[in-house]
């Protein structure tokens, strides 16, 4: 089992089975923490300036300001107007995957076989984008707005010949990632298999939510300070809320 850092008390907690999804909230000032419970676990996510729901998670941003290809401790996650949705404060995996993707209802059947509702009820088998699309619902959002996601717990590597690998058993059970909400953030997520994982066999992995109060942060904080193009980031969030009436 892997040693969490301690935050203050939680004012929220949940657990999502495997092949779930969920949606929340994370106003400025509070940390997510998405805890692995069993190992092995995928957690898609997806991210929102709740406040205008046009500005979200942007992939392509967020690796080239940062000079990566995957994220981990230290790093954030930029929107398409060049501000921090959530900084990654804490972590225990190293990797988290920003390439792959999402499984859809295609993948999923050619790879674990047809499992509809009608013959098997609660057990039938879902995909991580219809589940999207049932969050996003909520909000008055759908296709059009699922952009490229992060899969948290999950290592896809490129190799020399430009091959996509995706490392088994790299997160363990108990790995968890802290993410703190530098803006009010709508997150939107799911806990189906990775597009890539090579199981023959149908066993999406369940995970547990906490949120926590996280305060302002520092100047001389680790994310903030990760690269120049974080400051400027940052900077850009400030500015966002500097009339903001509490």
């Amino acid at each position: 089992m892997t040693t969490q850092a301690t935050l203050a008390p939680s004012v929220y907690q949940t657990s999502i089975i495997g092949a779930r999804s969920w949606s929340f909230i994370i106003h400025r000032g509070y940390t997510l923490r998405i805890t692995d419970i069993a190992g092995a676990a995928n957690c898609s996510l997806l991210a929102y300036n709740n406040d205008e729901k046009l500005e979200r998670y942007n992939m392509a941003d967020t690796l080239k300001a940062q000079h990566t290809a995957m994220l981990t401790k230290g790093n954030v996650l930029y929107s398409d107007m060049g501000r921090v949705l959530f900084s990654i404060t804490e972590e225990t995996c190293g990797w988290h995957d920003t390439i792959s993707g999402v499984n859809n209802a295609k993948l999923v059947r050619e790879k674990y076989g047809s499992k509809p509702y009608q013959d098997n009820f609660n057990s039938f088998h879902r995909n991580g984008r219809e589940l999207f699309l049932i969050e996003l619902g909520k909000y008055g959002l759908g296709k059009k707005d699922i952009v490229p996601n992060v899969n948290l717990f999950s290592k896809v590597y490129v190799n020399a010949e430009g091959g996509m690998n995706f490392v088994t058993q790299h997160s363990q059970a108990g790995s968890f990632i802290d993410l703190r909400a530098e803006m009010n953030t709508l997150v939107v997520l799911n806990t189906c298999q990775h597009p890539l994982d090579p199981n023959p066999s149908w066993e999406p992995k369940p995970v547990d939510i906490a949120i926590f109060h996280s305060g302002d942060v520092s100047k001389d904080d680790r994310c903030r300070n990760h690269c120049p193009e974080n400051q400027r980031g940052f900077i850009n969030t400030e500015n966002y809320y500097c009339q903001h009436v509490a």
